[in-house]
């Protein structure tokens, strides 16, 4: 077997579509290196892995911190292996760049999927924006999906518009609750309410079990209140406990309802395709971003004009606006 440090892009896909995760893991390393030469074979691999992929069922989960969304990947993600799938883990954490991401110590706490070979965890790229990491983690399902994973789950680590940036790279979108959170209803965020195809109450154990069954009923009395999804699917509210392993293997069922039911109605395929396009968008977006931020004359127009600012010599639209302008 070669050695990744030394292979050329078409060994890396050779070795990929094998399932040689040492592979597929420097594959992903070269994919969030910033090096030009990195990026050119992170190209060249991805474009010849893209026949491969794209077989996968794509799983967004999201929830705030302390509902137990590791917990409940371990153990919804031990289920998986345990029916014969095979698993990928994947992260979108914008607070990365702050706290070098929280998702490491998540590997940590999936002692039961870090110990299956049928399972692979990977942390998000630390130290970039929102759009950055998101471009990655897009890049890293399509190397994943070509190394034979057959579900890959992608966790929000961070909060606020990473919901937004994992529901457009998946095909099912999971909200995990708590009871008595104090946000049953009133406190909600409407939007992630909106894009959830799935509310999973979490910690429905012990003393919590009745208060996990009201807010069932309270979630599911709201999402009536909502229009008709584009998909035509009404979204389901069920209960589960990751610690006492109940109610995992309905999450999957209606997993697999929605699947089978969107792709009947088409809705599955075209929201791939407005997935493709939007991706298009988004990384011209980025590199057109990344590529004015670079510039010397941008960073000292910045710089220059903080000051201006600062001393109230010119509003903060009008400094934009001629750093903007730029040649």
């Amino acid at each position: 077997m070669s050695n990744p440090k030394k292979a050329s892009s078409a060994e890396f896909v050779k070795q990929i579509i094998s399932k040689n995760i040492s592979f597929l893991s420097s594959a992903i390393t070269l994919i969030e290196s910033n090096n030009s030469e990195h990026k050119q074979k992170a190209t060249e691999i991805l474009n010849d892995c893209l026949p491969y992929a794209n077989k996968s069922i794509r799983i967004g989960i999201t929830g705030v911190p302390g509902v137990g969304k590791s917990s409940f990947i371990d153990v919804f993600g031990k289920y998986l292996t345990s029916i014969g799938k095979r698993v990928a883990v994947l992260a979108v954490d914008p607070s990365s760049s702050i706290n070098k991401g929280s998702i490491l110590g998540d590997k940590t706490r999936m002692h039961l999927l870090a110990q299956d070979s049928n399972a692979y965890i990977r942390p998000s790229p630390s130290g970039d924006s929102l759009g950055g990491v998101a471009r990655k983690t897009k890049e890293t399902i399509v190397l994943c999906e070509a190394a034979g994973f057959d579900i890959i789950l992608i966790e929000t680590v961070g909060v606020g518009q990473s919901e937004i940036a994992v529901h457009n790279m998946v095909d099912f979108f999971l909200l995990l609750k708590l009871a008595n959170s104090g946000d049953e209803l009133q406190g909600i965020k409407r939007g992630i309410m909106e894009m959830a195809d799935a509310i999973v109450i979490n910690k429905a154990d012990g003393p919590n079990i009745n208060a996990a069954e009201l807010a069932k009923s309270q979630f599911s009395k709201a999402l009536h209140l909502y229009p008709l999804k584009e998909s035509k699917w009404t979204p389901v509210v069920n209960t589960c406990s990751s610690l006492e392993n109940k109610g995992i293997k309905e999450v999957y069922a209606f997993v697999n309802e929605f699947i089978t039911f969107t792709k009947k109605n088409g809705y599955f395929y075209k929201h791939r395709k407005d997935q493709n396009n939007q991706w298009l968008l988004d990384t011209i977006d980025y590199a057109i971003k990344k590529q004015f931020y670079e510039r010397d004359s941008v960073q000292e127009a910045i710089e220059a004009f903080k000051e201006k600012i600062e001393k109230e010599i010119i509003s903060p639209f009008e400094a934009a606006q001629q750093i903007l302008d730029l040649n």
